[in-house]
């Protein structure tokens, strides 16, 4: 299972992501993440936030192990962008 820690930065981040635009606030940020940075319908929610689902589409070009590894780097990076925007103000 992909390592999630909940912090929320994916969710504050869909502002790139054409296929989320009816998800987003208007600042990036979806409609459904919650204050404590959940997700409102996590059952329900659409296929690319869904990082199990996703891989499906990559399993004849890589193991899940590496599409694992490949999704933690970008996971760190959205983190030390966002953590970059918050400090600078």
């Amino acid at each position: 299972m992909f390592p999630c820690i909940k912090c929320g930065v994916c969710c504050k981040n869909i502002n790139k992501i054409h296929e989320l635009k009816d998800y987003d606030t208007g600042n990036g940020t979806c409609v459904h993440l919650t204050e404590d940075n959940l997700c409102d319908i996590y059952a329900e929610r659409p296929d690319l936030c869904n990082v199990e689902k996703m891989f499906e589409q990559f399993k004849d070009k890589m193991s899940k192990d590496e599409y694992y590894r490949l999704n933690v780097e970008m996971c760190k990076k959205l983190q030390e962008e966002y953590n970059k925007r918050i400090s600078d103000g």
